[in-house]
């Protein structure tokens, strides 16, 4: 395959192809791969493939705004880094460069729980806000450890992923045995909570066997209440898919929702993550902000869901390919390009600000459910 120069890496997509002969196969399934059969995977790019853009003429579009306000901070852009795991995977330096790529491209990023840099270390790196991403575990004197190192180390918000209470059955990990090498560790928590996901087993993911092992399925939304217990900062429910439970998350206090199917790697047959935006944005009813992940790879992508909606979106794929193609500088370049796609689809739409879009942006008979 030909290699790309930087002067060719124009989209995602292109830091996509190149990444991919860098990273081990068994690695690349990991990152790419969804549950089962994959189809709530393709389903989240389909979904934006169904969208139609009604662009309005004659607006001043001399200047473009993709800044977007949350929890008192101004993001540069609307496209934040979601949680994923264990970046060392893809680049030695791992989640201390994704710090330094979001924050070149003035991007939000949520660490993921299994990162494999210390909270610490990148926060100490980070010129933007960092949110930390929780799962729920057994241990709870574990989560509310990492809670309080994240509001000493200034991180802005916990997101707590409510989606997992077991890990979707994903063919390609269990197909390759994956498992997190024993050179690379999730560095943030006790490591005896973390030793089943070093065991490889043929036709066997060692993180699903990590996860029935560590993960606590028997929590409901009045847990919430003990996560609210441990720190002041904003909760961030991510995983949400119905208008049932973004009702139930305003009712408990939620102070932002995900829209998030896992990136297609839990439920296999799950709705696409933008067929129900627009659902859980009425429910929500302006009570919090909305935010979604799952599909996202072009700025006209982004456009379509902050039409609907979203105040943010979150990228978890192509950051890692930025990350494995050219290390900090290939986070900033795929959230610096797809920026630049918004804002330019932004003002052919004729709409400067993010504050100008709506639902009359894109054609509604195209959306699932809409009217």
């Amino acid at each position: 395959m030909t290699q790309l120069g930087s002067g060719q890496l124009l989209t995602a997509e292109d830091y996509r192809h190149l990444a991919r002969d860098l990273v081990a196969p068994d690695v690349w399934d990991f990152i790419e791969g969804g549950a089962e059969e994959e189809r709530t995977l393709a389903a989240n790019l389909r979904a934006f493939d169904r969208i139609r853009l009604r662009p309005r003429v004659l607006a001043d579009v001399s200047a473009v705004d993709t800044s977007v306000e949350l929890f008192g901070t101004r993001f540069a852009t609307p496209l934040g880094v979601a949680p994923t795991a264990y970046h060392r995977l893809v680049d030695s330096d791992g989640e201390v460069a994704t710090a330094r790529g979001a924050g070149a491209a003035g991007a939000l990023f949520v660490v993921g729980m299994f990162a494999s840099r210390t909270l610490e270390d990148i926060a100490e790196v980070s010129t933007s806000e960092l949110w930390l991403q929780l799962y729920w575990l057994r241990r709870r004197d574990v989560m509310a450890a990492l809670i309080r190192r994240a509001e000493q180390g200034g991180y802005g918000a916990l997101m707590l992923t409510v989606d997992v209470p077991r890990m979707g059955r994903r063919w390609r990990d269990m197909r390759n045995g994956f498992a997190v090498g024993a050179d690379l560790a999730a560095v943030n928590i006790d490591p005896a909570v973390m030793a089943s996901s070093h065991h490889r087993d043929a036709g066997r993911s060692a993180l699903a066997q990590h996860a029935a092992q560590q993960f606590d399925a028997t929590v409901t939304w009045a847990d919430l209440a003990w996560v609210r217990a441990q720190s002041r900062l904003p909760l961030v429910l991510k995983g949400i898919l119905t208008a049932e439970d973004a009702a139930l998350a305003v009712e408990h206090g939620a102070d932002a929702v995900v829209v998030s199917n896992h990136g297609g790697r839990q439920l296999d047959g799950a709705v696409a993550s933008l067929d129900v935006l627009a659902e859980v944005v009425d429910a929500i009813g302006g009570a919090c902000p909305v935010l979604l992940d799952g599909g996202v790879r072009r700025g006209a992508d982004a456009l379509a869901a902050l039409a609907l909606g979203a105040r943010m979106c979150l990228l978890g794929r192509p950051p890692l390919w930025g990350l494995a193609a050219r290390g900090a500088d290939g986070v900033e370049g795929v959230l610096r390009t797809t920026t630049e796609e918004l804002a330019h689809a932004m003002a052919l739409a004729g709409r400067p600000a993010l504050g100008a879009l709506d639902r009359s942006a894109v054609h509604m008979s195209t959306i699932a459910g809409g009217a």
